[in-house]
């Protein structure tokens, strides 16, 4: 490898690293890698080749997208989270829960639920309409838990190097469901067409609202990010778009355009995601 592509490779791994990692990624790395003790998942579980996969970068944007149609969760995110200022704390939050949960020995594991169910206490209020909300509510821990789910693994299948088998994907929908439990999610899907009737359920409850508009616009075109990483940026926007239904467009006022994302945005998709899968293994 030239000295050009190594030193590419190394900043776009330290890009990545810095904005869903944070500061001192090798001790933070090292706490939920490397310390001992029983895990809540084996080495060649499901869950575990979803999580470490570039994809999950698209499922992630993907999932804040469908997660923002239900307008009691938007509530909650746009009275509570600091996604705009701090945009890049929100999102190594979430990355630091999953990698813990996933990879994390059980009683680190353990202890990100914990916090994130004493951070959610203080998330209640009242949306536009006059219902109340808490992120607590089972409920909306239950929509949060399928958006996600259904997120990480749609983008898995799309975009990730490995596809799952069928067998496998229903593996994956239960592992999740563990987790989901433990934060408090009643009768999670523990297979995909659980977790497909289950999203369907939710479909009456769900519509974009103004604030959930105005996330998807920051999400895609206000990105704080360096300008020289914005294409890449964008590509995974237009791959978290292009793998959304089609029923979730008009409400969040996004284009619907079957042909071109099966022509543009799906390659581009995979190709930035092979480019960060490729940045991420950083030589020495």
């Amino acid at each position: 490898m030239s000295d050009a592509s190594v030193q590419v490779r190394n900043w776009l791994a330290d890009q990545i690293r810095s904005r869903i990692v944070g500061s001192d990624p090798e001790s933070k790395n090292a706490a939920i890698f490397d310390t001992p003790g029983e895990r809540w998942f084996s080495d060649d579980s499901p869950i575990r080749i979803v999580h470490s996969d570039a994809a999950i970068f698209v499922g992630g944007l993907r999932a804040l997208l469908l997660q923002s149609l239900h307008p009691l969760a938007m509530a909650g995110v746009a009275q509570h989270s600091d996604y705009r200022s701090d945009p890049w704390g929100r999102l190594q939050r979430t990355a630091g829960f999953l990698a813990t949960t996933t990879f994390g020995p059980a009683e680190l594991a353990e202890q990100a639920v914990a916090v994130v169910k004493r951070v959610h206490e203080r998330v209640v209020g009242f949306a536009s309409d006059g219902r109340a909300y808490a992120a607590n509510d089972p409920h909306l821990l239950h929509w949060v838990h399928l958006a996600e789910t259904d997120s990480f693994l749609t983008t898995q299948q799309r975009y990730g190097h490995v596809r799952l088998t069928p067998e496998q994907a229903d593996r994956y929908v239960e592992d999740a469901a563990l987790i989901a439990r433990k934060l408090g999610v009643v009768d999670p899907p523990t297979s995909v067409a659980m977790l497909r009737r289950q999203l369907a359920a939710f479909r009456p409850e769900l519509r974009g609202t103004t604030e959930a508009r105005e996330a998807a616009r920051f999400l895609l075109l206000e990105p704080p990010i360096p300008i020289p990483a914005r294409p890449a940026y964008l590509a995974l926007a237009a791959a978290a778009v292009a793998s959304l239904p089609a029923w979730t467009r008009w409400p969040l006022r996004l284009p619907f355009l079957p042909v071109s994302e099966k022509l543009l945005a799906a390659p581009v998709g995979t190709a930035v995601t092979q480019v960060i899968r490729w940045s991420m293994q950083r030589p020495g």
